[in-house]
């Protein structure tokens, strides 16, 4: 294999492709990478951890076709030092790779490609999920706070993904909050079909797509899917389970419908938290009185007090929150004001945007001791 390419876009693909990589594993190849080069000038690395794999590829001078595995920590560190120039990589029969770039040279020994686990196959003949980059960014970013991370129900270690009626629903529920997003798509899609797919690789996938219109196109099939973003392809396998019945968790009667400004009920959440912290984990109590609510924080070291005021009227009601689920669920919503839906001290509190239904966050109450 014999190839040169400029270092920008090749450390650029070799940072992508190593996000699929295993930092430690008993198979070192896992900690690889699978460098390719295509007779046809296509140069492509592969990262693969036996989980989620990442494909990313680019055009390159290719003077010889042939493939071999680097070590993904040490090719990166080594491309990421040499100067803005052209780098040269050969690797002869004997598995000895020379990287060369202005006067730095490297002598590396690879690993036979064919050892190189085989990532899954993935049927793309169908047609795709098609939206935009930015929206699958967004979708993502505003619903996998809510990803559980306890792995004795592994289903919900994911987001649903639901489409149906040429909309996409993405889902995430940890057993303490609940968050939807829903967007319509523009490309005509009258399939319904839904599938878990990891949040690890939906960070991923975050990471990869950009603040773009262009399209991701997304392949589910039964035990895999397969995320395109341009030269840069991710397959992970799906999570099997029974997922929740998330519209049946929902709260549809509420006792009062108040309506508030995102960033002033951050900042007046985040200054009586100040007294929170790993070992005093303290809830939120809030106070509904009217159009008041009155804002505190009890904990071993002291107390704290602020007030904000909303629009609408309730009836008065004293309700404690884990302060983080309460400003993970603020902190997600695209709008600048939300609508708060509230039933009782033991009931969830739920956001909705003021107009339309592009997202719905749930957030179970704690049990208030008296002060």
């Amino acid at each position: 294999m014999q190839f040169s390419c400029e270092k920008s876009t090749l450390l650029e693909a070799i940072t992508t492709a190593s996000r699929a990589v295993s930092s430690k594993s008993s198979i070192a190849l896992l900690e690889g990478l699978l460098l390719s080069a295509e007779a046809d000038g296509r140069l492509t690395l592969c990262g693969y951890n036996l989980s989620m794999g990442i494909r990313a590829g680019f055009d390159a001078m290719v003077t010889e076709p042939g493939s071999a595995v680097l070590n993904a920590r040490l090719l990166g560190d080594i491309i990421r030092k040499l100067p803005d120039d052209t780098v040269f990589l050969e690797t002869g029969d004997n598995l000895l790779t020379t990287i060369r770039c202005g006067k730095a040279v490297f002598n590396l020994v690879a690993s036979d490609a064919a050892e190189f686990p085989q990532l899954p196959e993935v049927e793309t003949g169908t047609a795709p999920v098609s939206l935009p980059q930015q929206m699958l960014k967004s979708m993502i970013a505003q619903t996998i706070f809510a990803v559980s991370d306890n792995e004795t129900k592994p289903v919900l270690t994911g987001c649903l993904f639901e489409l149906e009626h040429q909309q996409l629903n993405v889902v995430a529920v940890d057993g303490y909050r609940l968050s939807v997003r829903r967007e319509k798509l523009d490309t005509p899609d009258e399939r319904s079909t839904r599938f878990v797919v990891p949040g690890a690789a939906l960070r991923e996938v975050e990471r990869i797509v950009g603040e773009t219109d262009d399209p991701v196109d997304i392949y589910p099939d039964a035990r895999h899917i397969l995320f395109r973003v341009g030269d840069t392809v991710l397959i992970t396998r799906l999570l099997e389970g029974e997922f929740l019945n998330y519209r049946a968790a929902i709260p549809t009667d509420a006792a009062a419908v108040i309506t508030a400004d995102v960033r002033q009920l951050i900042t007046s959440i985040e200054r009586v938290s100040l007294l929170v912290s790993q070992k005093l984990k303290n809830p939120v109590r809030m106070e509904f009185d009217g159009d008041l609510l009155k804002l505190s924080c009890i904990t071993a070291i002291g107390k704290s007090y602020d007030e904000y005021q909303y629009s609408g009227a309730v009836e008065h009601l004293e309700i404690g929150f884990n302060n983080r689920y309460l400003l993970d669920a603020l902190r997600a919503c695209p709008s600048d004001s939300v609508r708060i839906s509230l039933k009782g001290s033991l009931n969830p509190i739920v956001f909705t945007p003021e107009e339309g239904d592009a997202f719905t966050y749930l957030v179970l109450p704690v049990r208030l001791k008296a002060e």
